[in-house]
């Protein structure tokens, strides 16, 4: 049985070497004869769009990964917009890059089949965290102006180290950077981060952090995606710049940081300015400060100037004249003001007066009404009244009125009062009815 790599009718010591060239031509020919069209699921990962508009990206499963293309002229047609962590179902055939002996998807037609598994993991944190109010802009302090002091969270062997340091020394040579190394990749580097953060923040003395790293796919950026990084930076009492990947990358990082940079390298800009800019911006300020000077100097100048011209100098008594005929006519419309308010007063006062007066006269003939009419009410209820009847008011000695002859004794002594005068009787005998 022959191979595709078999060479017929030659032994292996008379038959020539292959080229590089010609090897790879055979196997593009054979794969991309062997698999012209093929139908895949799997999850987007590294997703990329260099300057050309091509889409790159990695189409993994949970046990092997490749890489995939869609031209920008097949983008254009896309029914879904390709997304890191987005599960999909591709149409496409097997291709050889020749120039680097790799083999590749290239992908005609797209469709969303799902999300896949970290990258519901990211929107399941996103909304907590979102939920508890951790990506409040409210709660986000602003970055110093021009930080002396910065804590560095990240790998001390990575390149986004050699990228901070560099824009800093570049910028301001004189800045203090005190690194706190933790892993930012695999199993354990997320913890690492955050004890790194709490570390720096129980030392003091810094103004600001950078954590961060370095491009990557999603599985190497997922440490910054892990609740504890997310905590760590929350409870942070210096504020956070996050410098996680690209500036297409986005982590749970960027959300919960006071600030996201797009890369390291932005990230140590925005800490600080170029020294330059700062020297430039300050003799700027300077001269603004002396042409403003000068300008004020010149106004109360020409104030000065004209005091000095005026009457004022030339002739002092014609001010104090003046003033004084101010004064007089000032004191003249006081005294006139003070004799009306006087008169308003006093007329005020007379009304008053004469209210009350009318106010007491009216209750004093009020009250002599109701005296009239309650001593007529007293005198018919008077029961000493009845006596001018003909009635008589018997009492015993202690005052008791009697009513009833059973009330007193043989021999006992009573009042009677008439209507005119008193008597007092002794009881003989008495009938009770």
């Amino acid at each position: 049985m022959k191979t595709l790599f078999d060479w017929p009718d030659a032994s292996e010591a008379e038959r020539p070497p292959w080229t590089v060239t010609e090897l790879t031509r055979r196997i593009k020919g054979a794969l991309e004869s062997g698999f012209p069209s093929v139908y895949l699921e799997g999850e987007i990962s590294n997703l990329s769009q260099p300057a050309s508009g091509h889409l790159y990206f990695t189409l993994k499963d949970e046990a092997a990964q490749m890489g995939a293309v869609i031209w920008r002229s097949d983008l254009v047609r896309m029914a879904c917009t390709p997304r890191e962590g987005m599960r999909v179902r591709v149409r496409g055939r097997v291709t050889v890059y020749e120039k680097r002996g790799s083999y590749q998807l290239t992908v005609s037609t797209l469709e969303e089949a799902g999300e896949g598994a970290l990258f519901q993991q990211f929107e399941k944190l996103k909304r907590k965290l979102e939920a508890e109010g951790l990506f409040e802009g409210a709660r986000k302090r602003p970055i110093p102006l021009l930080s002396r002091h910065i804590g560095v969270v990240t790998s001390p062997t990575g390149a986004a180290i050699q990228d901070i340091l560099k824009v800093l020394c570049r910028r301001f040579p004189n800045v203090h950077v005190l690194i706190a190394p933790a892993r930012v990749q695999g199993v354990g580097a997320a913890a690492e981060i955050a004890a790194a953060i709490d570390e720096l923040n129980a030392r003091g003395g810094l103004e600001v952090l950078i954590i961060g790293r370095g491009g990557g796919s999603l599985e190497e950026l997922w440490c910054f995606n892990e609740e504890i990084v997310a905590r760590a930076i929350a409870r942070s009492k210096i504020p956070v710049i996050s410098a996680v990947g690209h500036e297409t990358d986005f982590t749970i990082s960027d959300f919960v940081a006071d600030l996201r940079a797009p890369t390291p390298s932005a990230a140590a800009e925005l800490v600080v300015g170029r020294k330059e800019d700062f020297v430039a911006n300050l003799d700027q300020d300077r001269r603004r400060l002396e042409a403003g000077i000068r300008i004020r100097f010149e106004h109360y100048r020409r104030r000065v100037e004209i005091c000095r011209r005026g009457s004022v100098f030339k002739e002092p008594a014609h001010l104090i004249r003046v003033l004084r005929e101010r004064l007089g006519r000032h004191r003249q419309v006081l005294g006139h003001a003070l004799e009306s308010a006087w008169r308003e007063r006093q007329q005020r006062v007379d009304e008053w007066s004469q209210r009350t007066q009318r106010a007491l006269q009216d209750r004093r003939i009020s009250a002599r009404r109701d005296l009239d009419r309650l001593t007529v009410q007293l005198r018919v209820l008077n029961p000493l009244n009845v006596l001018e009847r003909g009635y008589s008011l018997t009492q015993r000695t202690d005052g008791r009125v009697v009513r009833n002859a059973a009330e007193v004794e043989p021999g006992e002594t009573l009042h009677t009062r008439l209507a005119r005068g008193s008597i007092e009787v002794e009881v003989k005998r008495h009938e009770s009815t």
